[in-house]
């Protein structure tokens, strides 16, 4: 689903080349659970935004679902994001004075979803993240979990191959991360790819794979029963 193939990204600061990941070689194969960890400044962000095509590489190849997208025009990149990538973040990203039912549509307006099918989609994808009833509330009246349940809604509700979560459970406690990451075990045996970037050991270990980057390279690619050894 995934293949990265000696991809690089530098950026050039005045006279000095910062190597934000380089020469990096991953392959995520269809329906497996990745954690990327590292410490901070050492490359998982750009790694990830380059995975969901929201930023292109200096050098290599990158295949999505056997798409080479590395040199790619930003609108053919958005077309793909679209039709693969669902994204879920930190913060939510909730537009705050519209419904649940409203927030999760969002995508599927910028796709030419019909009003008809995507208020059906979204509320399918609510209930099946334990929110149906849930779907008239604002942001305001939701807890942090199920505010991060509606992102998660809104990711699925374009139907992505792809599910990308970045620090997912950062904002809400160990009970409403657990249930958070329950769900993406859910959604792993569903067939959808997960890869998630975490800086919580105890999170990255509910993936099944953990790929640690520092200083913008792979250091470990391993099953996470041998990382926790």
């Amino acid at each position: 689903m995934i293949h990265l193939e000696s991809v690089s990204r530098h950026y050039k600061m005045g006279p000095t080349t910062v190597k934000a990941i380089d020469e990096v070689s991953l392959l995520v194969g269809k329906a497996e659970f990745v954690s990327i960890v590292g410490p901070s400044g050492s490359g998982k962000s750009t790694l990830m935004n380059i995975i969901g095509c929201l930023d292109s590489p200096t050098a290599g190849e990158y295949r999505l679902a056997e798409e080479p997208v590395a040199r790619l025009p930003k609108n053919r990149l958005a077309e793909i994001r679209n039709r693969h990538i669902g994204f879920v973040f930190q913060t939510f990203n909730l537009l705050p004075r519209v419904s649940a039912v409203e927030n999760v549509e969002l995508p599927l307006i910028y796709a030419g979803v019909s009003p008809k099918e995507r208020r059906q989609r979204a509320m399918e994808m609510l209930e099946r993240v334990g929110l149906g009833g849930r779907e008239t509330h604002v942001p305001s009246e939701l807890s942090g979990g199920q505010r991060q349940r509606v992102a998660i809604a809104r990711a699925l509700a374009v139907r992505p191959e792809v599910l990308l979560a970045d620090e997912p459970t950062g904002a809400l406690d160990t009970k409403t991360g657990s249930e958070i990451m329950a769900l993406f075990r859910e959604l792993q045996n569903d067939g959808v790819t997960l890869v998630m970037v975490t800086h919580d050991p105890d999170v990255a270990a509910l993936g099944k794979r953990i790929v640690q980057i520092r200083d913008g390279k792979v250091l470990l690619d391993v099953p996470v029963e041998e990382w926790k050894r």
